[in-house]
């Protein structure tokens, strides 16, 4: 009896997760008087394994609260997910994931992780996409876009946090991709759009470069139409003043018509995300819900 060995051709690929899940809220079906936020509910949603989405009794003034779940406990390259929120007109609902989600190393055959996302608000409707941290494990290769569609006067608070590495335990990320695209529609017309592409040779030298990432180990990223939005901005700056920060935390923040973008970038996870969680909860009150972080953020 003789043994063979299979091919680089013949070798069976890894199974990879292939998830999905949309979710579409509509108004209550009845008014919520002591909700000021507002009320939701399902009209539909559709989850394929590994994503799951939770609906706990929400905090009071809270609106209705989806919490999105990956059962798999992280992703890696050729993992694909898609996932689709709709906000019906009038409705009002904050989407925010249960944990952290890990992207592994991804193998050397393996393409990268592949992330989509659609978010759509229609008008008199508010939606707040809170995230936890985006965490890139050295070697981790991750394709993300963000397509968002906004409708007259929706309302919409959404923002992303993407730590370089896993920090705590001294990693740094010093190879692999990151190819993350980011675009906003108003009533159809394109807002804004921006992407940002690390891979290969120029990831070390763009997250050193004082004219890129500046050595910081995180980034955050916050999108708020809401009313007001220039005297928003400059009461966070007076609240979070540039020259009161430590070395190594940075943020700014700009109006596009009446889009607030702000950055932040930090030599410090941990501090992105307490200066992270400031300004948002002082955006809060703009989609009529308390000035303080949701207390799922927290756990």
């Amino acid at each position: 009896m003789t043994g063979s060995r299979l091919s680089g051709a013949d070798t069976p690929r890894l199974q990879r997760a292939d998830g999905a899940l949309i979710l579409r809220i509509a108004p209550a079906a009845v008014s919520v008087v002591a909700d000021p936020a507002g009320g939701g509910r399902i009209a539909d949603l559709y989850q394929h394994d590994p994503c799951r989405a939770l609906m706990p009794s929400p905090d009071p003034g809270e609106a209705f609260t989806a919490v999105l779940v990956t059962t798999a406990g992280g992703l890696t390259g050729g993992d694909r997910l898609r996932l689709g929120v709709t906000v019906e007109a009038g409705a009002n609902a904050l989407c925010t994931p249960q944990a952290a989600e890990k992207i592994y190393r991804a193998g050397q055959d393996d393409d990268a992780a592949d992330i989509g996302i659609t978010l759509a608000v229609g008008a008199g409707g508010a939606l707040e996409w809170l995230p936890q941290e985006t965490i890139l494990f050295d070697g981790a290769r991750l394709e993300r876009s963000v397509d968002i569609d906004l409708r007259q006067d929706a309302r919409l608070l959404a923002g992303d946090i993407t730590v370089f590495g896993r920090i705590a335990r001294g990693e740094r990320l010093t190879c692999g991709r990151l190819f993350d695209r980011w675009q906003l529609r108003q009533d159809g017309r394109l807002l804004w759009r921006d992407a940002i592409r690390l891979d290969g040779e120029n990831l070390v030298a763009a997250l050193a470069h004082p004219a890129g990432f500046a050595g910081v180990v995180a980034q955050g990223l916050i999108l708020a139409r809401l009313p007001d939005p220039a005297g928003a901005r400059d009461r966070l700056r007076e609240m979070l003043p540039a020259a009161a920060l430590p070395a190594g935390s940075l943020w700014g923040a700009t109006v596009i018509e009446d889009l607030l973008l702000i950055r932040l970038l930090d030599a410090d996870a941990a501090r992105l995300r307490r200066h992270f969680g400031l300004l948002w909860a002082a955006l809060r009150p703009g989609l009529g819900r308390p000035a303080t972080m949701p207390r799922l953020w927290h756990f």
